[in-house]
């Protein structure tokens, strides 16, 4: 998972500030800078935030493609789509949800709060499954309908 340089790449080519991102997302300059940096891992809501504001996919800013924008993007992660995107690409990839679980390295019931619409998938979690599988953040999130794969 490589964000940190794209993160800054869009920042400066669109002459804003560290600050400015921080005001964007309403969390303080440090806070934002360790995302830069990648010291901390970016909340999939700061994520989407983002790839709202500079128009670029998720895919893209994760680094899981150099597709910047989808034509038929959505603004909003669809926790119900989500869920049901998780559960058909886990039962076509025949994992359960313990197999998945043990593959990003967290416990069954957090598998199943996603499957379940409980909870955003988290960045670590997400960039995993998306790598290993080639399959797009944005439509396992819910923001697009096509592509479900990535070449």
């Amino acid at each position: 998972m490589n964000y940190g340089k794209k993160l800054k790449e869009l920042r400066t080519i669109e002459l804003l500030t560290q600050q400015d991102i921080a005001n964007i997302l309403g969390i303080s300059r440090s806070t934002y800078k360790d995302y830069e940096l990648q010291n901390k891992i970016i909340p999939i809501k700061y994520l989407n935030i983002i790839c709202n504001y500079f128009n670029v996919s998720i895919d893209y800013l994760l680094g899981l493609s150099n597709i910047k924008k989808y034509n038929n993007s959505m603004q909003n992660i669809n926790l119900e789509k989500q869920a049901e995107n998780l559960y058909n690409i886990r039962k076509e990839k025949k994992l359960t949800q313990q197999k998945l679980a043990d593959l990003v390295n967290t416990s069954h019931s957090v598998i199943s709060d996603y499957e379940k619409s409980k909870k955003t998938i988290a960045t670590p979690f997400l960039y995993t499954i998306c790598d290993k599988y080639h399959i797009s953040a944005d439509y396992l999130l819910g923001r697009i309908d096509e592509p479900k794969y990535l070449k």
